[in-house]
């Protein structure tokens, strides 16, 4: 089998809410829009993914994809998928990591299509269903997420993770009403955004471990690796980086050499697709670490996340971003989750959603080819 095209159309994503995730991303919201990455190949196999996503438009990278990535690509057998991950990623400083993420992507729905199977299962599966969170958005009154978390408890979910004001006495206020409001028993998380420096970060963590929150996300500047180190030994409760620490695969190697952290992260946009993740999560159980799967920027970078994950013995959670219409757009059938606070792994060969290709058609602002 040879890969014959790669190609991307565009297509718009409007009406979406407005939210906020952190300082760091500003405000998100009105339009954007989405690549449908495809790969053909000579034996008719078609493997897709999305690039982009409500924040962070394919129209910036696109280009970069064919310019770059496609003349790697063409030519070549899909089914190397290492071969060429490895050659794609040295192409990261002139398409960046989430081109290589979403070709990565679309070569496993590939292979998954040839060999009639989810690509769960050729990775090696563990399991068909994981445990979702909630994962808010930013609120300024510590009672609006106490609602929302007692709301989405009521509904069946297990765990919830707050997005702070990060201003780090009103975060705590925050995290204390989350948990009178959804009681002793429910899983909570805190993902700081990288927003405080070390004092404000050993106050905060000092605080929700005595709530009893499951992680502390992100508290410190994406690159401190001093303080990190320096933090986790004030704190019982587990510290979480590595969700945008600089560098590639290998930047991982000094968090982990220098205890900087007790879980790893990272998903298949900002790390480099299915492939890299499922490296990371080799690298992290040999350490018995928890790999901690990020949501993914889209629907269909998400079912590529749900799929590495369903073959990852040491990743607890799959992460829902809220609100669902900043996240989801461009599937059929959606990941949704269940009463029990379950996801579940799609079955059918490759990534195994149903594309929305007439609402595609209808948006389609451009074909890169």
């Amino acid at each position: 089998m040879k890969i014959t095209d790669v190609t991307v159309t565009l297509f718009k994503w409007e009406d979406i809410p407005t939210t906020n995730y952190s300082p760091l991303s500003g405000k998100i919201g009105g339009e954007s829009d989405l690549g449908l990455v495809t790969i053909s190949t000579d034996e008719s196999i078609e493997g897709h993914a999305f690039l982009g996503s409500s924040s962070q438009p394919a129209s910036l990278d696109a280009d970069s994809l064919i310019k770059f990535l496609k003349p790697v690509m063409v030519g070549q057998n899909p089914l190397d998928r290492e071969l060429l991950w490895q050659q794609l990623s040295q192409m990261t400083r002139k398409a960046g990591i989430r081109v290589v993420g979403a070709c990565d992507i679309a070569l496993w729905d590939i292979g998954g299509k040839a060999a009639n199977m989810p690509i769960h299962q050729l990775l090696g599966t563990y399991r068909t269903s994981v445990r979702a969170y909630a994962s808010s958005t930013v609120y300024q009154e510590p009672e609006r997420y106490a609602d929302e978390a007692a709301e989405m408890k009521s509904e069946g979910w297990t765990a919830y993770k707050i997005h702070p004001p990060t201003d780090p006495e009103l975060d705590i206020e925050c995290c204390l009403q989350i948990r009178e409001a959804v009681g002793d028993n429910h899983t909570l998380m805190l993902d700081s955004t990288w927003a405080y420096d070390y004092p404000s970060a050993v106050r905060v963590g000092q605080a929700i471990q005595e709530l009893d929150y499951y992680w502390y996300e992100d508290p410190l500047a994406d690159d401190d690796i001093y303080n990190y180190v320096k933090l986790k030994q004030q704190l019982h409760i587990p510290v979480m980086a590595t969700e945008y620490s600089p560098g590639g695969f290998t930047a991982y190697a000094p968090w982990i050499t220098e205890k900087a952290t007790d879980f790893l992260r990272g998903d298949v946009a900002i790390k480099g697709g299915i492939t890299a993740i499922m490296k990371t999560a080799i690298l992290a159980e040999s350490f018995h670490m928890n790999y901690e799967v990020h949501h993914g920027g889209n629907s269909l970078n998400n079912v590529a996340n749900l799929h590495a994950i369903m073959a990852m013995k040491n990743c607890e959670f799959f992460e829902v971003l809220l609100p669902s219409g900043a996240q989801k757009y461009g599937l059929e059938n959606d990941i949704e989750v269940d009463s029990d606070g379950m996801v579940h792994a799609f079955n059918k060969p490759g990534l195994g959603a149903d594309i929305d290709f007439n609402l595609i058609n209808r948006n389609k602002i451009d074909l890169i080819s």
